[in-house]
């Protein structure tokens, strides 16, 4: 997959969720249970896995992919 030139922007609440991932090892329920939502404007977990940002692991770890770790160091 090429990357494009000028990514778009990450929000800061992806950010936020990247960063509290990134904290410790994640199961799936906790994940779901702190960041998922039903509202069509909040779509973080959502966004994250599209974006390959994130992973669910057969261990149902969630993690930072190494593109959502980038991310996250980009924002110092």
């Amino acid at each position: 997959m090429i990357e494009p030139a000028h990514p778009e922007p990450v929000s800061l609440l992806t950010i936020q969720f990247l960063a509290w991932l990134a904290d410790r090892p994640r199961l799936y329920g906790e994940v779901m249970e702190a960041w998922r939502s039903s509202c069509p404007r909040l779509t973080v977990w959502e966004d994250a896995v599209t974006d390959d940002l994130v992973r669910c692991g057969g261990d149902r770890i969630v993690s930072l992919t190494p593109r959502g770790r980038a991310v996250l160091e980009s924002q110092g």
